[in-house]
């Protein structure tokens, strides 16, 4: 009878674990457009600035609010860096 049980709740598990692998995860869209546009309003290299941003915010399907740091609401956007180990998201 325990054994019984203990294939049935292994088999449950099992279930449940395929179902979590096969779900859709598809992060929200952002328009990365207007997002860096707003990030990058008070740079004094916006070219540069909305590069990067873009590339980031492609990347992580997120951009931190305001003009500057802020990196603790999107951690995926604070952890880029370059080849240098400099930040790569402004």
């Amino acid at each position: 009878m325990a054994l019984s049980k203990l294939v049935m709740a292994s088999l449950l598990l099992s279930l449940f674990v395929l179902q979590l692998a096969q779900a859709d995860y598809s992060p929200q869209p952002i328009d990365c457009g207007s997002a860096c546009k707003a990030r990058c309003q008070l740079s004094s290299r916006p070219n540069l600035c909305h590069r990067a941003c873009g590339t980031c915010c492609r990347r992580c399907s997120c951009v931190p609010p305001g003009t500057a740091g802020n990196y603790d609401k999107c951690q995926c956007y604070a952890t880029l860096t370059t080849h240098g180990g400099r930040r790569k998201c402004p």
